[in-house]
């Protein structure tokens, strides 16, 4: 029963935190949260922890947890990052997979590609942003390294809260993701490493670039300033 109101509580905070219900920098105090939820201590902290985990929390020895900041430099370091290990894992994948992999992007990808992006009020449809992570998980999951998939899915979460951002702040509706995704199916099931790795990072690097672009032109060190 506490696994199953955690997992409400997370779910809830998360989908908060990523609609920037909660301000960058703002304390989360379990106290609080506890009576808001009518949940105990114990549950409201694995709840943070999990959100902690993810990056979308920052933990301070003895001042408690808050929303992490958004700053620019994350931004270029984080992206940095999850170029170099999911192209690493990408190639991997390619070179090691089996036809169970295939399968298995081939079924991430298509209930990714009929899942709508955005809801009516033009915000992210959770859904579809569970199956993104869904689909990226799969085209990676044939790398035979658990480890290094947890660390590019790691990396992914972390990267939640700048995707959103970039949905609300920048104006590139010339993009065409579903197209981006399907590329990347068709060259992984081609094992076509060089092209697919060459895709991926174009894909990765697109919303940052643009968020970085808007900060430069506003004098913005970080988003939230």
């Amino acid at each position: 029963m506490a696994t199953s109101r955690t997992e409400e509580v997370y779910a809830v905070l998360r989908a908060e935190l990523l609609k920037g219900v909660f301000a960058p920098g703002q304390k989360l105090r379990v106290v609080e949260l506890g009576e808001r939820f009518g949940a105990s201590q114990s549950v409201i902290r694995e709840a943070l922890l999990r959100l902690t985990e993810q990056d979308l929390l920052v933990a301070e020895p003895q001042r408690g947890v808050r929303v992490r900041d958004l700053s620019i430099d994350d931004i270029a370091a984080l992206t940095e990052t999850r170029v170099l290990v999911e192209s690493q894992a990408l190639r991997w994948s390619i070179a090691r997979g089996d036809l169970a992999w295939e399968t298995a992007v081939l079924a991430a990808h298509h209930r990714m590609e009929k899942t709508p992006v955005l809801l009516d009020d033009g915000s992210v449809n959770e859904e579809w942003a569970f199956r993104h992570a869904e689909f990226h998980a799969a085209l990676l999951a044939g790398s035979g390294n658990p480890r290094l998939e947890a660390v590019a899915a790691s990396l992914r979460d972390s990267s939640e809260l700048y995707r959103r951002w970039y949905w609300v702040l920048t104006d590139d509706h010339r993009r065409d993701i579903p197209a981006e995704h399907r590329q990347l199916k068709d060259l992984a099931l081609a094992r076509d490493a060089d092209a697919a790795v060459e895709v991926l990072v174009q894909h990765i690097e697109r919303a940052p670039a643009q968020l970085i672009a808007y900060a430069r032109e506003r004098g913005l060190d970080r988003l939230d300033a």
